[in-house]
């Protein structure tokens, strides 16, 4: 199956590519003059919490009560 698609193309057969993506699972990428303008992709049902995608991510948490100066923060540099 095709993986990117042109907006021409993806305007003239869009029920026949949402019928593979939604057989197949794998997304298409409709590309306007060569560049990726949107993704096209099977819906999962269910929300993502935030903060499930992000458990288990912290690595090291030292002293969370300890002050923060303004030179420590990257952001601000």
């Amino acid at each position: 199956m095709e993986s990117d698609v042109s907006k021409s193309k993806f305007k003239a057969h869009a029920l026949e590519i949402f019928r593979r993506v939604e057989l197949t699972g794998e997304p298409v990428v409709v590309t306007d003059r060569g560049e990726p303008t949107l993704i096209v992709r099977k819906y999962s049902g269910r929300s993502v919490d935030v903060r499930d995608k992000l458990k288990g991510s912290v690595l090291r948490y030292d002293d969370p009560l300890l002050p923060v100066s303004d030179n420590d923060w990257a952001a601000l540099t």
